[in-house]
């Protein structure tokens, strides 16, 4: 049981608090506020002068299956034997005591979704996990929580590469909806009590019963529409991952109602695909009420530099409230756990992150990272 007291800080939501103490019990937030007393048999933090915000969250990652300085051992994260692979899930190939779940939390990254690769048209299931543990299944926020897709350039130069469809955007977008289609049928089949079980389409027909959302590697704006286009025909949920040409089509965006995963915007224009990625893109779906999270996509950009993406989010003009939020709050809305982290409320994990001072000046540094209850990082 831990009281943190003297707390100023950001609430996640938008908010701000002042000389405030936060009781966490059990792994959960009791009370936040700046009359609550603190009980004799809490241990106590004093967070005077320092700033308290929620656990960050970076929405888009492969820590743990695409490990650093590890080579071709450590890349778990594209199966690329074929092109379309929903039958494989992330949560088989993280590897816990990679180094980026340390950096995350020193980082004050405390929860991740971690995905399959973009090689494929269908990737697989990904899911979502706490940054400390031992033990991914004991580290689980939620699974699935969702199955990666991806358009453009990469299913084109893997498997195109090779002879296989897909060589165009066309053929991305046709085998897409052919998976979804067979899994239509194949839904319709066991309904009836028909057919053997097949993993494969039984993943996919997750995302057609809408139990999990289809999350979709699209960088340029053709490929954002031709997404929201398979979006309206199956009556999917589903969220843009990366959106990097977004701000070309923003109302059209807005128009959809689905979430963005912005980034990793810290990158060189490596490719076609990112001529046009830059920080402007924040401020325009901010302008065009599109919900957003701001991502790393570790270890294109590594995990520890969520809140530097941020910061430059606003030094290039997105308000410092809804950076925040970004990697707080709407990316937990994003992941759909935002009920359970996000924000430091009563009933919410214990998630907390007490900086050195303004989280939103580089100079300052994560002094305590506290998940579900826990200090598990402490600047010496």
């Amino acid at each position: 049981m831990i009281a943190i007291t003297n707390a100023t800080g950001y609430n996640g939501k938008g908010e701000t608090f002042q000389n405030a103490t936060i009781l966490i019990q059990n792994g959960k937030v009791e009370k936040i506020g700046t009359d609550v007393a603190v009980p004799e048999n809490y241990d106590v933090i004093d967070a005077g002068g320092k700033v308290v915000t929620p656990g960050l969250i970076d929405v888009h990652t492969h820590l743990g299956v695409f490990e650093q300085g590890v080579g071709h051992e450590g890349h778990d994260f594209n199966e690329t034997s074929h092109a379309t692979t929903a039958e494989i899930r992330a949560i088989d190939g993280i590897n816990p005591f990679e180094k980026g779940f340390e950096d995350a939390r020193q980082g004050g990254v405390t929860t991740v979704q971690i995905l399959p690769g973009s090689a494929n048209v269908i990737g697989g299931e990904m899911v979502v996990v706490k940054t400390a543990g031992t033990v991914v299944d004991e580290m689980v926020v939620k699974a699935p929580s969702g199955l990666k897709a991806a358009t453009g350039e990469n299913p084109k130069r893997v498997h195109g590469g090779k002879g296989k469809m897909p060589t165009t955007r066309m053929g991305v977008a046709a085998l897409l909806r052919k998976k979804l289609i067979e899994a239509q049928n194949y839904l319709e089949k066991r309904e009836k009590g028909e057919g053997e079980r097949n993993l494969e389409l039984e993943n996919i027909g997750k995302v057609l019963k809408r139990e999990i959302p289809l999350r979709v590697h699209a960088h340029r704006a053709e490929d954002i529409a031709t997404v929201l286009r398979i979006k309206r025909e199956f009556s999917i949920d589903v969220t843009i991952e990366h959106g990097t040409e977004g701000h070309l089509i923003p109302d059209f965006i807005a128009k959809h109602g689905v979430s963005v995963a912005v980034g990793p915007t810290m990158t060189s224009r490596s490719k076609v695909e990112l001529e046009n990625r830059g920080w402007h893109t924040l401020p325009v779906f901010a302008e065009a009420g599109i919900p957003f999270a701001i991502t790393t996509d570790h270890p294109i950009v590594t995990i520890e530099n969520l809140i530097t993406s941020a910061i430059m989010a606003v030094k290039h003009g997105l308000d410092e409230s809804l950076a925040m939020k970004a990697i707080t709050y709407q990316a937990a809305k994003h992941l759909g756990i935002e009920d359970q982290v996000g924000s430091i409320e009563p009933g919410k994990d214990g998630d907390i992150v007490i900086w050195s001072g303004d989280p939103f000046d580089l100079r300052n540094r994560v002094e305590k990272t506290i998940i579900g209850g826990k200090v598990v990082y402490e600047k010496n």
